[in-house]
């Protein structure tokens, strides 16, 4: 490493190293987001939640439209059939 790249890169590392750990924020929901388990057990809270009557059919679906939108990672189709804007 030379002694100008030296001189220019080391007040950047603490941006670097804020960035990275954004990162490494990011890699980390994405996983638990994603996770068989975590999912499954959502989606038995949100049916034992309408068994119970604690929430109604409509908000069901909505916590599942929710979770579909997080494992697809992004929006899903609207419920009344028009797009998003």
């Amino acid at each position: 490493m030379g002694v100008i790249s030296l001189l220019f890169g080391w007040p950047l590392a603490p941006v670097k190293g804020v960035i990275r750990l954004g990162e490494l924020i990011q890699e980390q929901v994405e996983r638990e987001t994603r996770d068989p388990v975590r999912i499954r057990h959502r989606l038995e809270e949100i049916e034992r939640l309408k068994a119970d009557g604690a929430i109604s059919e409509e908000d069901a679906a909505r916590e599942m439209e929710l979770i579909s939108q997080e494992m697809t990672g992004g929006p899903g189709p609207a419920a009344d059939g028009q797009e998003r804007g």
